[in-house]
């Protein structure tokens, strides 16, 4: 799926440039946050990816509660746990995430992906950002 086809799938929007999260990214992707966390407990932010862009491996940490559920939008994605295989991810894919849960989630190599995170509120939350996913890792996936 080449960007124009993309867009009119992307149901919320492209955002702007990822920048504050950058360090924890190969490739460029885009947020566009959904909610205001000053309005409401619960941040929603619809995440672009380009073509081949993943996050780090991170944990979602929590005392209580926490976690995310991703609610795949348009393109083709990845999603993987640690020690697990990868899952495609493709509009309509449904994710949750348990608290302290080793993950990474991403594009596919050849198109643009776009998912909604949704925070699960919790006490005591944090993102730990680890390592990056390897490009022989990722280069594997089918």
């Amino acid at each position: 799926m080449d960007k124009t086809q993309f867009e009119t799938h992307n149901l919320f929007g492209q955002g702007a440039p990822n920048d504050r999260f950058a360090q924890f990214f190969t490739g460029r992707s885009f947020l566009n946050p959904l909610t205001n966390m000053s309005a409401v407990e619960l941040f929603a932010g619809n995440v672009t990816f380009e073509p081949g862009c993943r996050n780090n491996w991170h944990i979602h940490h929590a005392t209580k509660g926490g976690g995310q559920v991703l609610l795949c939008i348009a393109g083709e994605g990845w999603y993987q746990q640690w020690g697990q295989p990868a899952q495609k991810l493709t509009p309509g894919s449904v994710i949750s995430i348990p608290p302290e849960v080793k993950h990474w989630h991403g594009a596919a190599a050849q198109t643009w992906f776009s998912h909604v995170a949704i925070e699960v509120p919790g006490e005591n939350t944090q993102t730990e950002w680890l390592e990056r996913v390897s490009d022989e890792d990722y280069q594997a996936l089918s």
